[in-house]
């Protein structure tokens, strides 16, 4: 999630994001969430960014735009495992990047 939050910039076409955003491994990717980011809204909104591996089949091209609120999101879980964690921050798209807008704050412990 964080690789794929510093992919994300002003003027980067759908296509573009899914190309460089973080490739899930085999063996997380059949569990994998369907979007590997969304806009914000009461449920999945445009743009719907697809993972590379889907792009083909279900994506479509456009451009991320300054003001666009998205929500970078991911789950990772083994496909025989038994547990697995979805994570989701929302940023905002601005002229020369992107903000931050979750406050919670990942457990630093956990994230190495």
């Amino acid at each position: 999630m964080h690789h794929n939050l510093a992919v994300i910039e002003p003027g980067l076409t759908f296509r573009q994001y899914s190309e460089r955003a973080w490739d899930i491994p085999d063996r997380h990717r059949r569990n994998r969430y369907y979007l590997s980011a969304h806009g914000c809204g009461m449920t999945g909104e445009y743009p719907y960014l697809y993972h590379h591996a889907d792009f083909v089949d279900a994506g479509y091209d456009g451009v991320i735009q300054p003001g666009m609120t998205l929500c970078v999101e991911s789950y990772i879980g083994a496909d025989a495992g038994r547990e697995g964690v979805k994570l989701e921050q929302q940023i905002l798209v601005t002229e020369t990047g992107t903000e931050l807008l979750s406050q919670f704050p990942f457990e630093q412990s956990l994230l190495a």
